[in-house]
């Protein structure tokens, strides 16, 4: 089985595409090592719920209307540091599949159900569904991904590696165009990586 790592935050929606592209595509080929790319930490501020809900909503509108069925601004977490955690809690049981398990459900739960996942009953009901101890201490895991994310030269989230190549957001196109957000679908770019 081949590990595709990739360095994402949970609030991100391009990396919800990218992730469900890649597992659609890839299912009985891949197992995903989803590493955390905390943009809060990265960009030293907050993420800003208004401008991910506008995100959401051309997604929706230009690639993936079938996803973000119940994304929900009123519930977007303050932090990703908390799903994060359960994720890399998850990983660090050595079982692959259980951390792809939780890095997955904390998407849907996010973004297809509007839960808040940085709130503690919302965490550990995913644990406690997924077989993963609760409560979660993977603040130093957080960190280290961070850490081993910025050595690795990540630009952004999601940010794969397949083989020791990095592949920025390989499922989507995204470009600005006189100020609007223009996104498409592509192919290629997970072809290209899952051929490494």
């Amino acid at each position: 089985m081949r590990v595709v790592e990739v360095f994402a935050d949970v609030r991100c929606p391009f990396a919800h595409v990218g992730l469900r592209r890649l597992v659609e595509r890839a299912r009985s080929e891949v197992v995903l090592r989803v590493r955390a790319w905390p943009l809060e930490l990265v960009n030293d501020a907050p993420l800003d719920g208004a401008l991910i809900a506008e995100e959401v909503d051309e997604l929706r509108a230009q690639v993936a209307p079938e996803l973000f069925a119940g994304f929900d601004t009123e519930h977007f977490p303050a932090s990703s540091l908390p799903a994060l955690g359960l994720a890399a809690a998850a990983y660090g049981t050595g079982d692959l599949r259980l951390g792809e398990r939780v890095s997955l459900a904390l998407r849907d739960a996010l973004f297809e159900h509007g839960r808040d996942i940085a709130q503690p009953d919302e965490l550990r009901q995913i644990a406690e569904r997924e077989g993963v101890p609760w409560p979660v201490d993977a603040g130093r895991a957080v960190l280290d991904d961070w850490e081993e994310g910025r050595r690795r030269a990540v630009i952004g989230s999601p940010h794969f590696f397949v083989d020791g190549r990095g592949f920025f957001c390989p499922a989507l196109d995204i470009r600005r165009r006189d100020g609007h957000l223009v996104i498409s679908a592509t192919h290629a770019g997970l072809e290209e990586m899952l051929g490494v």
